[in-house]
């Protein structure tokens, strides 16, 4: 098939400009912190080169890049399937703008359609949906200002985050509260900085996985699940899987033993946390590929995180990029997980 790959590269200059950033701060986060993940979620060359290779086993394969020449790019071109990790840029539906255009122009594509990024992306009103579906996940609320916070009803400790961000993205150490005093900081800075509500849900202490899924219906498959353990993270560092864990701590020079793939659980465990991450896929209308990040509450019942339709896929194995951990654990190479991937849309598609 004559293919199109969609993306969003980093700005080379601008990536991870501030080696470190605040841990446990206790005065106010200055702008810097904003600075240091604004281009997290986008792709490097590195990637972008693999996923073309990897494409170009099966199919010719043209680089577009999403921003705003798109359109016409791909009006003129009009590929048979594009292969979209496009996380766009401007506002909360940022990564539906490709496949809006994509469905304006009646060209297939892998992954999920406006609606389902859209709402995967607003991290409130996926849990509204979760809840009503009555889908386990962390008791939570919005804000939009810091007086709602005042009669807050949660428990302690809680975590606070941006509610429209993805690739950890305004996740500190610091997010983790344990009183008004650190939760009304957080909240200020990630409603100056990010310019967004905030999600604040309350911490759960049990263990974390994070589950790959691929396909469409009947043929969705779960991929080996991953946990993510904290053994090797610095002494009362917060165990959650933050910007600094994932884009400092954990990096290729220095990688941590920190995923477990499979994970080490009983097959009573691990069916709940496939049963409850299927229902999810499901329930949000995912298609194609996903990952869903899992954690188990004080009875030790899986609830859902989050959910993130365009996964990452970092090619080179150092890097601990979980979805590629998982597929190569159920032995698939890079190449045949995106074919794998792109097969799922076509065949969504009736084009093979």
């Amino acid at each position: 098939m004559n293919a199109a790959l969609t993306f969003n590269v980093k700005p080379e200059s601008e990536t991870f400009i501030e080696p470190l950033s605040p841990i446990r701060n206790t005065t106010r986060v200055n702008t810097q912190q904003k600075i240091i993940d604004t281009f997290a979620e986008w792709d490097t060359w590195e990637t972008i080169y693999a996923v073309r290779d990897a494409l170009e086993l099966y199919h010719s394969v043209t680089l577009i890049e999403a921003d705003e020449n798109a359109f016409d790019k791909l009006r003129d071109l009009k590929p048979d399937i594009v292969f979209n990790v496009a996380e766009g840029f401007y506002g909360i539906s940022r990564e539906a703008q490709i496949p809006a255009i994509l469905e304006m122009l009646n060209i297939p594509y892998t992954g999920s359609d406006p609606l389902t990024l859209s709402i995967c992306l607003d991290k409130g009103r996926t849990k509204e949906i979760l809840t009503y579906h009555k889908i386990p996940t962390p008791s939570f609320i919005t804000v939009n200002n810091i007086n709602e916070i005042k009669n807050i009803a949660l428990r302690f400790p809680l975590i606070i985050k941006p509610n429209a961000e993805g690739s950890s993205k305004g996740i500190f150490s610091s997010s983790f509260v344990n009183n008004k005093e650190e939760l009304t900081r957080e909240a200020e800075r990630i409603l100056n900085e990010y310019h967004q509500s905030a999600l604040i849900e309350e911490f759960l202490p049990g263990r974390e996985f994070t589950v790959a899924m691929i396909g469409n219906g009947n043929e969705t498959e779960v991929l080996p699940i991953v946990e993510i353990l904290y053994q090797d993270f610095p002494e009362n560092f917060i165990p959650i899987y933050s910007y600094e864990a994932k884009w400092i701590l954990d990096s290729k020079e220095n990688p941590l033993d920190v995923f477990s793939c499979p994970a080490s659980i009983d097959k009573n465990l691990e069916d709940q946390i496939k049963e409850t991450c299927l229902r999810t896929y499901s329930v949000l209308r995912c298609r194609d590929w996903s990952r869903i990040d899992i954690r188990l509450d004080e009875q030790g019942i899986p609830n859902i995180i989050e959910v993130n339709p365009l996964p990452g896929i970092l090619p080179d194995p150092q890097d601990n990029s979980c979805f590629p951990k998982a597929a190569r654990t159920a032995g698939m190479s890079y190449s045949d997980m995106l074919n794998k991937v792109l097969l799922s849309a076509a065949k969504r598609y009736s084009i093979i």
